[in-house]
């Protein structure tokens, strides 16, 4: 390869390394053409699938400051710049492996840091990021929920009780005439005007001895 083919060989594999979230290194030897283009297609928008030459992936890794990759690089390798969901990516590498051993998952790089075959497949088993966003929102739910359960219990005891008063003064109409056994403006007067009329015949009779 010629020098200036060479230069952006690498600048190439640099500037995959900068923009992905994460990467994943294989070894590849042993599957067919078809089976590669499998693999791209099962990884979807989560990740590009690229084949690398060793040397020029060597010289990527160390300008863009990645260290420990060296001794990864051996035999025909290809790497998985992730782009989408790593966990997602991880998961597919995984599965496709186990469905093509030819397939060997030998490492990768995540956040600048440098992750073995063990590390990768641990990642491959956490939840997604969908699911993890799923479960956060429930969480988030259920704490409005209680929220919003804590700020109405106070309105609705007073429902409850302004319920419980209207069913009272149904039965009881005086409650809203100054409270129970208060008699009505009507029943007062008329108990005002009883002891008047007793009264009136007690002052006729006085009346008629002074003429006397």
């Amino acid at each position: 390869m010629a020098r200036p083919e060479k230069t952006a060989a690498v600048a190439e594999i640099v500037e995959s390394f900068n923009e992905s979230a994460g990467a994943v290194l294989t070894e590849y030897r042993g599957l067919t053409v078809k089976q590669l283009q499998d693999l791209r297609r099962s990884l979807g928008e989560n990740a590009n699938y690229a084949v690398v030459k060793n040397t020029l992936a060597k010289l990527a890794a160390n300008e863009a400051g990645i260290e420990g990759f060296d001794d990864l690089l051996t035999g025909p390798t290809a790497i998985a710049f992730i782009s989408g969901d790593v966990v997602e990516a991880a998961k597919g590498l995984r599965d496709f492996a186990k469905a093509n051993p030819a397939l060997v998952i030998k490492g990768g790089v995540l956040d600048g840091n440098t992750l073995d075959a063990a590390e990768v497949a641990k990642l491959a088993d956490l939840e997604s990021r969908e699911v993890l966003l799923g479960k956060m929102a429930g969480a988030m739910l259920a704490s409005l929920s209680q929220a919003v359960y804590l700020l109405n219990a106070p309105l609705a005891q007073a429902a409850r009780l302004a319920g419980a008063l209207q069913a009272k003064a149904e039965q009881d109409p005086s409650i809203l005439a100054g409270g129970a056994g208060t008699p009505a403006p009507e029943a007062a007067a008329d108990e005002a005007a009883a002891p008047a009329a007793e009264e009136a015949p007690a002052d006729t009779e006085s009346t008629e001895a002074t003429d006397a």
